[in-house]
């Protein structure tokens, strides 16, 4: 019986994390053929179950959550209108605290960042 080496493996740490991230993100920008999308399943669902068992989300407000997506993504708040479809002013007035995120926001910033939608979707103080 000859044995094959194993592509990807549960993540372990986040070093792997991010580089199973990366190339999810690569994978993404290619045709999609059955087995680039059976690919591209297997990783998400491992960065899911790893976000799942070490990201804590309850204890992170979920605009602080977002400031720190668009960090990593070198995003600026201008990025967000064309990803949300919303204006610069409705955008800062999110990002201060003056306005709490719609079902739609949440349901777009959920998909753009790939997580579960439960991370946008909790209660946290306006000013």
């Amino acid at each position: 019986m000859v044995t094959t080496a194993i592509k990807y493996t549960i993540i372990k740490n986040k070093d792997q994390y991010n580089e199973y991230c990366d190339q999810l993100e690569r994978l993404l920008s290619v045709n999609h053929t059955e087995q680039v999308q059976d690919e591209i399943d297997l990783l998400t669902l491992l960065i899911e179950k790893y976000d799942e068992d070490n990201n804590n989300f309850q204890e992170t407000d979920p605009i602080t959550m977002l400031r720190s997506f668009m960090e990593d993504h070198h995003m600026k708040p201008q990025d967000l209108t064309t990803i949300l479809g919303i204006s610069k002013g409705y955008v800062s007035d999110i990002l201060n605290y003056k306005k709490g995120l719609s079902k739609e926001i949440i349901r777009k910033l959920a998909e753009y960042f790939k997580v579960r939608q439960e991370a946008f979707n909790r209660p946290y103080k306006l000013v």
